[in-house]
């Protein structure tokens, strides 16, 4: 915008001074003639009354700060040496005076008649004495016109300096919220309008931190009202006479209040701008969760973990919730005895921080066509499995297996360096 403006004002100016001083400048020029040609018709008049007397128009003629000639009747001259023209024997023939513009300039011819014999005075104006003066006032008026183009240009530098610098502020702040900075504020500065986007950004900034404080308060509160149904599922567990049996309802109602310890504490931590973790060591854990249910339901579990670290720009939690949705899409959504795979590849390019594709498939009945759209569910449920899984992604993928079942593919970011 600041090169705008200064192209805008640049050439507003130059339009301006050059409406008012190419005129000037031809009148300059026009002045510098009309005061050259006078000073020679000056000097031609002086010497006109003095035709007759011979010593006096020589000593005026001497006198004169212009060349000037006269022509005598008898064919003689006096004054500038100079050979009779073409306009002296004209006017000398018509007894008119003439001015004529020649290679060398303005020549000025005056005929004076006395006693029947004609006597011509001429004058020659050069070019140089014509245009005596016109370089140097262009000089200065060219000058003058860039001066007042600088000027211009530095006036509107300062005028686009105190808007873009507004406008550079609220971009800054935009950026430092859409980073999770939910504390940035612009201060308002510059014009009326940007003083009102300034207000307006704070008062959106705001608004943002009071909805997501409630959200997050909300799905904290829902979080723990699940605690007193775990307390009561883990005390039925304990009431199981199978010790096996109870031991195994017991660790799956650890888990569950684990689970629900960290929805509490996400909701309640403070959003961070990246963060990152293992896809290697969250996938090998999830997956060896889920493999003891895969074994008492008779489903073949294979998995294909790269043993070295897979560092992806995802939080271990997300990618653990992420994981356990997909799997439990798998469990809930396909007979028993279904088997499934876990595959997680590190991306190649980028190097170790290129981030990782993390792919489910099963050899189940596969998804419905509408299943990949957020909170559809063919299967009674509410739907959002999937989207827990997409959020954590940059590019998420439904396909069929090559088992004939559902598979799911996530693209995860590379770790921030």
């Amino acid at each position: 915008m600041r090169k705008r403006l200064a192209l805008l004002v640049a050439g507003t100016t130059v339009l301006v001074l050059l409406a008012f001083l190419v005129p000037l400048a031809v009148l300059v020029r026009d002045f510098a003639e009309d005061r050259a040609l006078s000073r020679a018709g000056d000097a031609v008049q002086t010497i006109v009354p003095l035709v007759g007397d011979v010593g006096g128009l020589r000593r005026a003629v001497t006198a004169q700060a212009v060349p000037v000639t006269v022509f005598l009747p008898d064919g003689s001259a006096l004054g500038a040496p100079a050979a009779p023209t073409p306009a002296v024997r004209l006017a000398a023939a018509r007894g008119r005076a003439l001015t004529v513009t020649t290679d060398e300039g303005r020549e000025l011819v005056v005929p004076v008649v006395s006693g029947g014999r004609t006597t011509v005075v001429r004058t020659l104006v050069t070019d140089e004495a014509l245009t005596h003066g016109v370089t140097r006032a262009w000089l200065t008026l060219a000058g003058l016109g860039l001066a007042l183009v600088l000027l211009g240009l530095l006036v509107a530098d300062r005028l686009a300096r105190s808007i873009t610098r507004p406008i550079t502020e609220l971009s800054s702040v935009s950026h430092r919220l859409a980073n999770a900075e939910l504390s940035a504020r612009a201060a308002p500065s510059g014009p009326r309008e940007l003083r009102e986007v300034a207000g307006a950004l704070n008062h959106l900034a705001g608004r943002i931190q009071e909805l997501l404080t409630a959200e997050r308060e909300q799905l904290a509160d829902l979080s723990h009202r699940l605690r007193t149904p775990l307390t009561a599922l883990r005390l039925e567990a304990e009431s199981l006479r199978d010790p096996e049996e109870a031991a195994r309802v017991a660790a799956a109602t650890d888990q569950l209040a684990r689970a629900v310890t960290a929805v509490i504490q996400q909701a309640r931590r403070p959003p961070v701008a990246a963060a990152s973790c293992d896809a290697a060591a969250v996938v090998r854990d999830r997956v060896a969760f889920w493999a003891v249910l895969a074994e008492d339901t008779g489903r073949a579990l294979t998995q294909s973990v790269p043993a070295a670290e897979v560092p992806v720009g995802v939080a271990a939690d997300d990618l653990g919730a992420a994981l356990d949705a997909l799997l439990g899409n798998v469990f809930a959504h396909t007979p028993e005895g279904t088997g499934f795979a876990v595959t997680l590849e590190a991306r190649p390019e980028g190097g170790a921080a290129g981030g990782a594709v993390l792919t489910v498939a099963d050899a189940g009945p596969g998804f419905a066509e509408s299943a990949a759209r957020r909170g559809v569910s063919e299967g009674g449920s509410t739907g959002l499995g999937l989207d827990i899984a997409r959020r954590v992604a940059v590019s998420f993928e439904v396909g069929v297996a090559a088992e004939g079942g559902a598979e799911v593919r996530l693209g995860l970011p590379g770790a921030a360096g």
